[in-house]
């Protein structure tokens, strides 16, 4: 046996009293992992090409079919843990870069959970939600300094551009590549329906999703994917992406393979060839140049369109912040280092970047000490998982969230990833027709306009609980908030007491 094989990380377990070889899960599986024998008359299994997708378990319709971690482990070693040895042998055999895709799955602190939520009592009691007016619409934009009135004592209600959304959540860009057109019909449909925002990545719009421009944010990245002047034109925002969460300090790369028909040409690259965004913009070195790229989109859609500016959560976020609200930008995204991505380096995912819940305290905390908090909003995403982690980030200085996978859950995901390998069995992140059609727009549409209502209603009773009825009320008011098995400088950070103070 070579040195470079490694037992398969799965196990494939067919009952065979069950199992009437009807060949579903070797239709169902893009990794090619059943197989049919016909000399014996069964179904035989490669196991070292599963990724734990459940399709075949899903799918199967004698329930003949279970997927299990393989037990066979290298020896027990606190310090070269099974995976790091994997990877090792990975790398000593081919000599490239370990990719990854979605989150980051290392067991570091989830802070959303170590903070929990005051509820009122009696001095100041609940407010019911199914008979109390409840607000949970909010406007990104900057607001003004201070209330203007006219020589007839009329207030003055002139607003820069702002983005009105029913509840404060929004869809995170996946670009039309990563994912597929029946993913984006999906995020277009349901943020239509929901009266909130889906984000279109740096791959550029497909005309198809023009007609929901009034909910679509349109993205500008570095390698300006798609970009045009009708195509700024056409969302509610723009957005410039100066980095993301899963890896920052890095560009993007979608790989040729996926870069085939109306992705080729939405992107306005050769079909077949790698979409490859430079980790920097080049011509973005300061804060003065990205402020001349601010007010060139602006320009370039006659001032009546938010520009939003999205960062990577990194040590030093909230001096970047600060700057990126000095430069005419009406929004910052600031995404932690929990969030999704359709690839990125291992080594990137795992190492590089900080909570989410941190950077977004010290941001929020450093816009009001400089008195400039008001000339920006701020969205944050990066493992948004629920209702109650949005009620927390709200009152920890948040406008809004973006979520991505948990949309993409909300989809039928399985989080099995392998987004980088385009086979996707459930339709999300691919580009192959027969997977792509796996997911019908009208059920993902469904599911996520579901996801979002029972979200919606989770906020209201959430606030209500806290006694309060509007998502402005809630915004900062970190007095309600307290936190749980955190240390001083954890608790100094956030901004927040601990329970039972």
């Amino acid at each position: 046996m070579s040195v470079e094989y490694i037992f398969p990380e799965f196990e494939v377990i067919r009952k065979p009293e069950r199992c009437i070889a009807c060949r579903v899960c070797e239709r169902q599986c893009s990794n090619e992992v059943h197989v049919f024998d016909p000399a014996t008359g069964v179904m035989i299994s490669d196991e070292a090409k599963c990724v734990d997708c459940q399709r075949c378990v899903s799918l199967c319709p004698t329930h003949a079919l279970k997927i299990v971690k393989n037990e066979s482990t290298f020896r027990e070693n606190a310090n070269w843990q099974n995976d790091t040895i994997k990877e090792v042998y990975k790398q000593a055999n081919s000599g490239g870069v370990l990719l990854s895709s979605m989150g980051n799955p290392k067991p570091f602190p989830v802070y959303w959970d170590k903070i929990l939520i005051n509820a009122s009592q009696v001095t100041n009691p609940p407010i019911d939600p199914l008979r109390e007016p409840m607000e949970t619409s909010v406007f990104l934009g900057k607001k003004p300094e201070k209330i203007k009135f006219d020589e007839n004592g009329k207030i003055k209600c002139e607003l820069t551009p702002q983005i009105e959304l029913s509840m404060p959540v929004m869809f995170s860009a996946m670009s039309y590549g990563s994912i597929s057109y029946n993913a984006h019909a999906s995020l277009a449909r349901a943020a239509t329906e929901l009266g909130i925002l889906y984000n279109t990545g740096e791959g550029g719009l497909h005309e198809d999703f023009y007609c929901y421009g009034p909910n679509t944010i349109v993205q500008v990245a570095s390698g300006r994917f798609g970009v045009h002047e009708n195509y700024l034109n056409a969302g509610a925002a723009v957005e410039i992406k100066m980095g993301q969460g899963a890896k920052p300090g890095i560009g993007g790369h979608l790989p040729g393979t996926k870069i085939v028909g109306d992705v080729s040409r939405t992107r306005m690259i050769p079909e077949g060839s790698d979409a490859i965004s430079p980790a920097p913009h080049h011509d973005i070195y300061s804060i003065e140049d990205l402020r001349q790229l601010v007010f060139s989109l602006k320009e370039a859609t006659e001032y009546k369109k938010p520009v939003i500016v999205k960062v990577a959560a990194v040590h030093n976020i909230a001096a970047i912040a600060s700057g990126i609200a000095r430069s005419g930008a009406d929004i910052i995204a600031i995404d932690g280092f929990r969030g999704g991505t359709g690839a990125a380096p291992t080594r990137i995912r795992d190492n590089v970047g900080i909570p989410i819940e941190l950077a977004l305290a010290a941001v929020d905390q450093r816009l009001r000490e400089e008195g400039i908090r008001g000339n920006v909003s701020l969205v944050v995403g990066g493992s948004i998982r629920c209702a109650s982690d949005v009620v927390k980030a709200i009152a920890l200085g948040a406008d809004a969230c973006y979520i991505a996978t948990a949309a993409v859950l909300a989809l039928g995901c399985h989080l099995c990833r392998t987004c980088q390998t385009g086979k996707c069995n459930w339709g999300i992140a691919t580009q192959r027709p027969d997977l792509v059609k796996r997911l019908n727009p009208e059920i993902g549409t469904e599911r996520l306009v579901n996801l979002l209502t029972a979200w919606k209603h989770e906020i209201k009773e959430l606030m209500g609980g806290m006694g309060i009825n509007s998502i402005e009320a809630l915004r900062g008011n970190r007095l309600m908030l307290r936190g749980i098995g955190l240390n001083s400088k954890e608790l100094e950070i956030l901004g927040i007491s601990h329970a039972g103070e």
